[in-house]
């Protein structure tokens, strides 16, 4: 009994510092403010020793949430492209490639981790697979859990601001127009949380990857596109899953020692920078050669969590599902093959 406790007053406390950071974030109108306010007070708090602890059961409801919301962004013209959309899948492969390359290197001989844990640390995708896959094979699953954890803070607390360096364009501190909540009929909430319940059961049936994301904006997509409904989510729940989403990432630093959190985030902020440089020059080239817009190849490319950076996107207006089947892709990549690649690589070593 004292235990739950513990556990509901860590949880409690947690939202409410998740709470308090994308308030302050919010009144000072900088980008996604709830989910970069949660995510970076809670980081904080998790580095100065704060009992932070978001429980897994909270996430996933937030996420469908979020998916649902994804969702209403569909029309038939987002497709309009779709046929580039295979050169940039294509191309992920590639990406995936080098970027491992270029950060295995930098963590293999600038940070010095052994070879299993800068393999698995370097992999740009599957925080829970990596860490699995790594201590499996003699890594160190913490480092890797914590050079993981800090890439996904790292990504989505930097990229915002430089889409909008590069764009001038000013992303909407909610991540989407503001909805009041007084806006929402009945009708509308009875859809909604049917594209939830159903979306969710859907994607365990269907096993799809990131189901509780997935499984919701494909249906909420459906039911948009099929013209059944028009609900979009009220601005307080979509900043309430904000919260929450933002507060996991930030828990990821606790129970670590406070030395060992910064000397991961140091390391990571050096593996960032060149997963960015690297998802950058993709872009680049990927937009001159198909003349698809160069901020979506970027989201596409980035090597950040796929909520995070598809509230990124609809905040520009940008093509969701692009971005949502590169991440996807991306993650199921890295995945599928790092455990490969490891083995072939331990043979070059040996031989």
């Amino acid at each position: 009994m004292r235990s739950k406790t513990a556990a509901t007053g860590r949880f409690l406390l947690t939202v409410a510092l998740g709470s308090a950071g994308g308030w302050v974030m919010w009144h000072l109108h900088l980008p996604l403010a709830w989910l970069l306010g949660a995510m970076i007070a809670t980081g904080l708090g998790a580095l100065l020793g704060a009992p932070v602890s978001m429980p897994a059961f909270a996430r996933p409801p937030m996420t469908a949430i979020i998916g649902a919301m994804l969702g209403t962004s569909f029309s038939p013209a987002i497709f309009e492209h779709a046929g580039l959309w295979l050169v940039s899948l294509g191309g992920l492969a590639v990406f995936i490639a080098v970027a491992g390359a270029s950060v295995y290197a930098y963590f293999r001989f600038v940070a010095g981790f052994d070879h299993p844990t800068a393999f698995f640390s370097a992999m740009p995708g599957g925080l829970v697979e990596m860490v699995t896959l790594g201590a499996e094979r003699g890594g160190d699953e913490k480092m890797i859990a914590l050079i993981h954890a800090a890439r996904i803070f790292l990504v989505v607390l930097s990229l915002p601001f430089l889409v909008q360096v590069a764009t001038g364009i000013t992303l909407d501190r909610n991540g989407a127009d503001y909805v009041a909540l007084a806006s929402v009929n009945l009708e509308d909430f009875l859809w909604f949380c049917t594209a939830i319940v159903i979306g969710v059961g859907a994607g365990a049936v269907l096993r799809l990857p990131a189901r509780y994301l997935l499984g919701p904006m494909l249906l909420s997509a459906i039911m948009h596109l099929a013209g059944l409904t028009e609900f979009v989510l009220p601005s307080v729940a979509l900043g309430l899953a904000q919260v929450v989403i933002g507060a996991t990432i930030g828990c990821r630093f606790a129970m670590a020692s406070p030395r060992t959190i910064m000397k991961a985030v140091g390391l990571s902020i050096g593996s960032t920078v060149l997963l960015l440089c690297v998802s950058l020059a993709f872009a680049a080239g990927l937009s001159h050669l198909t003349g698809d817009r160069f901020i979506a190849l970027v989201l596409a490319y980035s090597p950040g969590g796929v909520a995070e950076m598809s509230l990124i996107a609809l905040s520009l207006g940008i093509e969701v599902p692009f971005v949502v089947l590169h991440h996807i892709a991306r993650v199921f990549l890295v995945v599928a093959g790092s455990a490969a690649v490891f083995r072939l690589a331990g043979r070059g070593r040996q031989g």
